[in-house]
């Protein structure tokens, strides 16, 4: 990966000068997956625009209005993008990837009724492509509207419930909206699908901390302790969160002789642990971090 960005940055050089090869230089970003926008935009149109030097791309020219299109939203550069659309439509008039990308476009003219009905008359034939829902989801949270988002983020993960990357983003539009069991809810999915992320063991136990409750605490003391042993001990975060929930459950209702005994040890460990890797790596802030958690 290294030794690619090496050699776009070399040709980018070249074709900013007008001497490097424009096509090849296009190809090597979609391989690498880039998304140097305004690069891509600029020399993508002056290469299409261009009868002779289009005419040698062959069959990859659709390939690359594609990806100047694409390039020329992301700057809105709206009217190359509707050059290059437009003639993806005349090509392809029947093409749902054509019809995303004329949707996309009136999402970036803030036309959302225009791109609804567009993105409406692609679900009525393919209910299940995924990039079309996903575009909703978008349009939904770039108008504000992030209950409708959640709605839309609910229909999507009916059909792809192993998305985890949807189910983080439904939680954290949860949390923005403060319905933190929902919010809930949405981690105890990302620990079934990635058990052994650390990241989301600690998201859900912020939850419950935040959510309180003496079972809620001893549950969220469970999931810091697991995002400890996950991060090798070194999860910061995880490690006062087992302090604080120790110090909840101290001050709890109905708490017992036991859920004392077990927080004084745990606490001590957490405390210890933080202590050290204080000496150790921000000395200077040490002390400070002693009295905080002694009190």
């Amino acid at each position: 990966m290294g030794e690619g960005i090496t050699e776009v940055d070399r040709l980018e050089a070249l074709v900013d000068e007008g001497v490097g090869d424009v096509a090849r230089y296009l190809a090597l970003i979609r391989k690498l997956k880039l998304r140097r926008s305004s690069k891509v935009a600029k020399h993508g149109m002056e290469l299409l625009r261009n009868s002779s030097a289009r005419a040698k791309l062959g069959a990859d020219v659709w390939t690359v209005y594609e990806q100047v299109a694409i390039a020329a939203l992301d700057c809105q550069c709206l009217t190359a993008a509707k050059e290059c659309i437009g003639a993806l439509l005349k090509k392809f008039p029947d093409s749902t990837r054509v019809g995303r990308l004329e949707g996309m476009w009136f999402e970036a003219r803030g036309s959302w009724q225009q791109a609804e009905k567009v993105y409406a008359s692609i679900l009525e034939e393919h209910p299940t492509d995924a990039r079309i829902l996903k575009r909703k989801i978008a349009m939904a949270k770039a108008q504000g509207n992030l209950m409708g988002a959640v709605d839309e983020m609910n229909k999507y993960l009916e059909l792809f419930m192993a998305d985890h990357e949807c189910w983080k983003e439904l939680a954290d539009v949860y949390l923005a909206l403060q319905m933190y069991k929902q919010a809930a809810f949405c981690y105890e999915e990302l620990i079934l699908v990635q058990p052994a992320n650390a990241l989301f063991h600690l998201g859900y136990a912020e939850i419950l901390y935040t959510i309180g409750g003496l079972e809620n605490l001893k549950t969220a003391k469970k999931y810091y302790a697991s995002a400890i042993e996950l991060s090798g001990g070194k999860n910061m975060r995880a490690l006062y969160g087992v302090c604080l929930c120790a110090a909840g459950i101290n001050q709890a209702k109905g708490r017992n002789v036991k859920d004392e005994k077990e927080n004084s040890t745990v606490h001590t460990l957490a405390a210890d642990v933080i202590k050290r890797e204080y000496r150790l790596k921000a000395p200077k802030k040490a002390s400070l971090a002693a009295s905080i958690l002694e009190a």
